[in-house]
């Protein structure tokens, strides 16, 4: 365990270098925070964080930065998350209400909100299409030759599509079908719907032109994506970070997010601790050993949906961070829900 004086000197210096991204020398320290001792004693204070590896020297003659251990010594013990302040809580607010209309576009914008609020590259980890449940098929009638079929999911997916009447069909005979289909499939997850279920309902049917008629769309509702969604924000707000003037490191972390598996294992492995911090060398991917990710699952009735997480330098404002995520974790599920989850 570091000292008080210790404790408060790091704080300072990680504290100086998220604001400047500039390295700290003890006459900074001394000058900008008043902490009751000399900037002898604040050097020879310094010296021994680094020599206990809390601080580094880039070059002989510059000042100190923070380094992993130091960064992690201040997210577990230094540091008190920032409170969401009331301008805050209304601009997310108000960006659901303006932004999204379908369930389907909560994950993006929610991306490009957590983005615009950090200034640092947001991750948004959505469930699988395939696992959400079927919730019902409907058809519209368009006119007297056509009708609209839709099918939804309880994650809101739709599917939805113009198709003819066949010869002899009434729009009461389509009605009719909707609810047989919804009868045999209703609360099963789009990826447990076989064949066997088909046919099943196609023999209760019996009308097998007017069956023949929904399968396409039925078909394409089927066929959803199996792997999980991942939706990016900021991923330019990299190039505005002083950490990545150098365009071999930004390049390395840009063709990491080009790969979704990647991303999603990357997210994946902090799904069981609630709000993750994960800092510099922590990171077992090679190419995001110079950056921080903050992580937080969000849930509904319970059930793991997803993940939300913020990529940017381990210069990264922790606390605000951190304060928005634990605010988009209990309240995303709330936000799902009026959209339709």
């Amino acid at each position: 365990m570091l000292d008080e004086r210790k404790q408060r000197i790091l704080q300072a210096i990680i504290n100086d270098y998220i604001s400047t991204a500039e390295p700290i020398g003890s006459r900074t320290i001394a000058r900008k925070y008043d902490l009751g001792v000399s900037s002898a004693t604040i050097r020879n204070e310094m010296a021994d964080l680094e020599l206990l590896g809390y601080i580094e020297q880039l070059h002989t003659s510059s000042g100190r930065i923070p380094s992993s251990k130091g960064y992690r010594f201040y997210v577990d013990d230094l540091l008190i998350p920032a409170a969401m302040t009331e301008n805050e809580i209304t601009l997310i607010r108000n960006w659901y209400k303006a932004k999204v209309k379908r369930v389907e576009e909560v994950f993006q914008e929610t991306a490009k909100l957590i983005s615009r609020m950090t200034k640092n590259v947001s991750l948004v980890l959505a469930p699988q299409l395939s696992q959400a449940a079927f919730r019902c098929l409907q058809f519209l009638p368009l006119d007297s030759k056509r009708v609209i079929v839709v099918i939804m999911t309880d994650a809101g997916f739709i599917e939805n599509k113009i198709i003819f009447v066949p010869s002899g069909a009434a729009f009461e005979d389509f009605q009719r079908m909707a609810i047989v289909i919804n009868k045999h499939l209703m609360g099963h997850t789009m990826d447990s719907i076989t064949s066997a279920t088909l046919r099943k309902i196609r023999d209760d049917i019996m009308d097998t032109s007017l069956f023949d008629a929904a399968m396409d769309v039925i078909d394409k509702a089927l066929m959803v994506d199996k792997k999980e969604r991942i939706y990016l924000g900021g991923t330019t707000q990299l190039l505005n970070q002083p950490e990545f003037r150098d365009v071999e490191k930004v390049k390395n972390i840009l063709l990491m997010l080009e790969e979704e598996q990647l991303l999603c294992d990357i997210l994946h492995s902090n799904t069981s601790h609630g709000l993750s911090v994960s800092i510099g060398h922590e990171n077992k991917y090679s190419g995001i050993q110079d950056c921080s990710i903050i992580s937080a699952t969000y849930h509904l009735d319970g059930e793991l949906l997803g993940t939300i997480a913020v990529l940017g330098p381990t210069r990264m404002e922790y606390g605000k961070t951190i304060a928005l995520l634990d605010f988009m974790n209990e309240n995303l599920s709330q936000v799902l829900q009026e959209f339709g989850w």
